[in-house]
């Protein structure tokens, strides 16, 4: 008669974690073990509470568990988070992580903490970016490849490791809402992010609700209804310019999909009411995009969609080809938005001084060719001559 576990089995070494992986993907490593369906289904969700809700780094925690599964899985799996390369603290509080997923592999989250209730972790999707996006530095940094839906997870757990806010429904917790607004964009990687959503959601584990969690696109527009069917996630569109030309410039995925696509896209988001209202968000470049008419048309752009516009003083990096428009003319801009009746708060700069702030992430992960991979691989030299850390700029944190 088979029993639970066949402790016959020779598992190999651990070399996979389990944290942050979906309920699915913690059934099938049960199942990979021999463990019938029907108790595979019971224990991943036991790993899944310890994991997600307690946020355990021990096998030996998980006391409802066999000691001889416990003993199996600590053989077979750990349960470690990924490195975190480098760790910055602002002097307003903001925390950045840089975290190496693999080696050459490096992305950035930020933890904003509370300025009224909540706070939020923002986190990436990718490791660089293909958008190429004029006024952010992550558009700087060619795509290196997706993240996995384990890898977007982790960048919680570590935030929650950092914070000390063990088990997930820890009351008056800081970290309480996600912003897929790090490196990356997202509906290119929807698939994962999908993924990732419906980990950080589940009310046995993580506990964020799909109303907490935002994700924030570009305008990849016959992506976007989608994601509100797949996810019931909140949706933010980094807009940032009225009028097509300017932001085919400043924007340049509006080239495919130009401001009439995007935004019958957005009505198309699905139950969209005052109560779910698309966030767009509008980087304030010196004479570039902030002069009044702009205010009054961004309003009439806007018409019909339930709407909150956050205003996004610029924040500079090494280089960068734009300057922040002066703080009398964001008011000004503001309060034509604000008296036609859409919230438009103005963001408070946060972590600027670690480089965290909006637009600001880059890593120094590079990608390489598949032959370059093989020669690292035989311990050869670098064909390019410098590693995946190095660059010709400054490290940007």
């Amino acid at each position: 008669m088979k029993t639970e576990l066949d402790l016959n089995r020779r598992p190999a070494a651990a070399s996979r974690s389990l944290a942050g992986l979906s309920l699915t993907a913690l059934e099938d490593e049960i199942k990979s073990l021999d463990v019938p369906a029907k108790p595979a289904r019971m224990r991943a969700k036991q790993l899944r509470r310890w994991l997600h809700h307690f946020g355990s780094t021990e096998f030996s925690d998980m006391t409802d568990i066999s000691k001889e599964l416990r003993a199996l899985l600590s053989q077979t799996y750990h349960l470690n988070r990924p490195e975190i390369s480098e760790h910055k603290v602002s002097v307003d509080g903001t925390q950045k992580w840089l975290i190496r997923f693999q080696p050459g592999v490096e992305g950035e989250s930020v933890f904003i903490p509370a300025v009224s209730k909540t706070g939020a972790l923002c986190v990436s999707s990718q490791v660089g970016c293909t958008l190429n996006c004029k006024f952010c530095h992550t558009g700087t940094q060619k795509l290196v490849r997706n993240l996995t839906a384990q890898e977007i997870v982790s960048q919680v757990l570590i935030a929650r490791d950092a914070l000390d806010e063990w088990p997930a429904t820890v009351h008056g917790r800081a970290l309480s809402n996600i912003v897929f607004m790090g490196m990356g964009e997202p509906l290119y990687n929807l698939d994962n992010v999908a993924e990732a959503i419906d980990t950080m959601s589940d009310g046995e584990g993580m506990s964020i609700g799909r109303r907490r969690i935002t994700v924030s696109t570009a305008g990849v527009a016959d992506k976007i209804p989608e994601l509100g069917a797949r996810t019931g996630a909140m949706l933010a569109i980094s807009l940032h310019a009225v009028r097509d030309d300017l932001r085919n410039e400043i924007v340049p995925i509006n080239k495919k999909y130009d401001l009439q696509n995007l935004f019958e896209a957005i009505r198309a988001y699905p139950d969209l009411s005052n109560a779910r209202r698309v966030t767009f968000e509008y980087v304030m470049l010196k004479g570039v995009n902030d002069s009044a008419a702009e205010a009054r048309d961004l309003v009439k752009l806007l018409k019909g969609v339930p709407a909150k516009i956050n205003l996004i003083p610029f924040n500079p990096w090494p280089d960068s080809p734009y300057e922040c428009s002066d703080w009398g003319t964001i008011e000004k801009f503001a309060d034509i938005v604000k008296r036609a009746g859409y919230p438009s708060p103005i963001r408070t700069p946060r972590g600027r001084d670690i480089f965290a702030a909006c637009g600001q992430l880059r890593s120094e992960s590079i990608r390489k060719s598949a032959a370059e991979r093989r020669r690292e691989a035989l311990g050869a030299p670098s064909l390019k001559g410098k590693t995946s850390r190095q660059s010709d700029k400054p490290f940007s944190l």
